[in-house]
């Protein structure tokens, strides 16, 4: 069975997805940001569709990718947390796009938990660093204990190489050779290239961290009184994950210019990838798309990494180009989230899912076909099950406001068309109620939480139960680790997976 072409439009694109790790869109330069040199996304931005609000389906990198693959959101597709398993059945993108006659393979990362590496690609090309460490179950019955460390990831940054650096270049080099593969004329392909960077470590080359002195760079704008204002919510997560005291500015200004050095060496690797396209003739009929699983904190309102609602952590880098099925520097201010692309791509290849997605194709808005953006939904919902929280958490984004809903915790409403810091709370203002109630009613319409707190937990004590008993269990000691855990058991150390 091959893929189709839908009626007027032009043949089933190849797909080459881009996907890095922890890039907050904020920065970039095609997101604004004056320092951070994007020139190769930038140029990538120019030609094809920038979508300016586009936010991840769970701020944490499994929820998120197993979301993106899927096309549906944890609660739907049992993913919490980092260390849950997607199960062999859930059906993916890759699994549509290979029934229909492509060749759908992946580079790196993509972080699948346990024995099933591929979930419907052909091969792994490079190697999932991630993939092969063990994630601690955190055990919500603990509630949100305070870490008795501060996280460790400010205090290391400067310049080196990391194996986070030795895998990025490997993954490179095994796209750019598929890319470049002969057999890439014989039919439509997908390439799911997955990047560390710049996730932390924030040790990255020297050369790139030259471009970044850290005295010029840019400090989290944190009005006087705010941290100490902050929502519950949050308070509880600063704790736990060992940011409740602020670094010491040297720190904060090394840390941020090593995230803005990863970010750059993100670039040049796209835009060698976007090089090997146009080298091979393949350029025009492909779709690419640059997105993200989540942002990253970088001292934002006090917090580091991501797992939470706010701007920096939820939102992420959209970009999609298609010379010969999109137009070329549009903007998208609509609301949309990383479900919407995975319906995008299943419509780009001319399929159809078996069962309903979550979310919408992106096609008509990105085309600006008449009348797509008065009936685009403009919303994107956003959840959180994992450590940092005890109970389920969720955002609800529709138009100008943002809703941050936590089951015993005051709502957060925010507007982010007046206050894009988010720096005001209106979840208690009389004067926004009807938009407050609004945005909890849509919410609460298709997301119970307190049945789903009562599944996590259950499903949480069956993971430690089976750990405990096979393995004698593997727990971290806090939330203030580094990131990345031990290699897990049986892991490869290296190499792909190629069946």
């Amino acid at each position: 069975m091959s893929a189709a072409a839908p009626a007027g439009h032009p043949a089933p694109p190849n797909l080459l997805v881009i996907m890095s790790d922890e890039h907050a869109p904020q920065f970039s330069a095609f997101g604004g940001h004056p320092l951070v040199k994007t020139p190769h996304l930038d140029r990538l931005a120019l030609r094809g569709v920038l979508f300016q609000n586009a936010y991840c389906n769970s701020p944490l990198c499994v929820p998120s990718r197993m979301s993106f693959m899927t096309g549906r959101y944890p609660h739907h597709n049992g993913a919490y947390d980092n260390a849950t398993a997607l199960s062999s059945d859930a059906v993916t993108w890759a699994h549509l796009l290979r029934a229909v006659g492509y060749d759908a393979v992946l580079s790196g990362k993509q972080h699948f938990v346990g024995p099933d590496q591929l979930h419907g690609f052909r091969a792994q090309l490079g190697f999932d660093l991630h993939a092969s460490h063990a994630h601690g179950v955190f055990d919500w019955a603990n509630g949100t204990p305070p870490a008795a460390r501060r996280w460790p990831g400010v205090a290391q940054a400067g310049p080196g190489t990391t194996r986070e650096i030795e895998v990025d270049d490997q993954v490179e080099e095994g796209a750019l050779a598929y890319l470049r593969d002969p057999a890439r004329k014989d039919g439509p392909w997908a390439l799911d290239v997955g990047f560390i960077a710049p996730h932390f470590p924030l040790v990255v080359p020297e050369r790139y961290w030259e471009m970044y002195s850290p005295d010029e760079v840019d400090l989290p704008h944190i009005p006087p009184g705010h941290l100490e204002t902050l929502h519950p919510l949050f308070q509880r997560m600063r704790a736990m994950f060992g940011a409740a005291a602020e670094f010491p500015e040297g720190q904060v200004r090394r840390a941020r210019a090593a995230y803005y050095g990863l970010i750059t060496y993100l670039d040049e690797k796209v835009g060698r990838l976007l090089a090997a396209l146009e080298e091979t003739g393949q350029l025009e009929n492909t779709l690419v798309v640059y997105t993200s699983d989540h942002g990253e904190m970088n001292g934002e309102h006090g917090m580091w990494r991501k797992s939470n609602f706010f701007e920096h952590s939820v939102r992420v880098p959209l970009i999609l180009s298609w010379p010969a099925g999109l137009p070329a520097g549009r903007r998208v201010e609509q609301t949309v989230s990383l479900v919407d692309v995975v319906a995008t791509m299943i419509e780009a290849a001319g399929t159809r899912p078996l069962t309903a997605l979550d979310g919408e194709s992106l096609l008509p808005l990105a085309r600006g076909d008449a009348g797509a953006e008065q009936s685009w939904k403009d919303e994107a919902f956003s959840e959180y099950l994992a450590h940092g929280v005890a109970r389920p958490a969720a955002m609800l984004r529709r138009g100008r406001y943002k809703l941050i809903y936590s089951l015993d915790d005051p709502p957060l409403l925010f507007d982010l068309q007046e206050d894009p810091g988010e720096f005001t709370d209106l979840g208690t203002d009389a004067g926004h109620a009807a938009v407050r109630e609004d945005l909890r009613a849509r919410l609460l319409h298709h997301w119970d939480p307190v049945a789903l707190e009562q599944r996590v937990r259950r499903e949480q004590k069956e993971r430690l139960l089976i750990r405990a008993a096979t393995r004698g269990g593997h727990q971290p000691a806090d939330a203030a680790g580094a990131g990345g855990g031990a290699p897990a058991e049986g892991a490869p150390v290296e190499g792909p997976a190629t069946h």
